[in-house]
């Protein structure tokens, strides 16, 4: 059974009970003066492929959906890349205006900090 939760449709982010899986990505940008670092939690395993993602907190015992956008704004979490290097690779990648890929962007990453997938942290600190 799918329970879904009222999220962006830009990142498609939907939530669902059990699950399996993990990925990375090798790109790392350095933060720029300011930014907001994310670490996913250790908890947390992903698989992605050209669909999007699925996600498996094992702590709390549940699976999130996320469309292409959401899959890869948290491949570049993994990778440690600050919220404005995503935002910026969000508004590139898929051809959106950087105002509104910076409210989607900050709006889903909030909606992952709530469901406990990632926790913020200073700028500087290592991941």
């Amino acid at each position: 059974m799918l329970v879904y939760r009222t999220f962006s449709p830009f990142t498609g982010f939907q939530v669902a009970k059990a699950g399996t899986v993990h990925s990375s990505h090798p790109l790392l940008q350095e933060p720029r003066d300011g930014a907001t670092m994310y670490r996913v939690s250790d908890t947390v395993r992903s698989m992605h492929n050209q669909d999007g993602g699925i996600v498996l907190d094992v702590r709390q015992g549940q699976m999130f959906n996320l469309n292409f956008v959401g899959s890869r704004i948290l491949e570049l979490l993994k990778s440690g890349s600050p919220e404005s290097v995503i935002v910026d690779e969000i508004s590139r990648k898929f051809g959106v205006r950087r105002d509104i890929a910076e409210k989607d962007v900050h709006e889903f990453l909030q909606n992952l900090k709530k469901c406990q997938l990632v926790e913020e942290q200073e700028s500087g600190v290592a991941v």
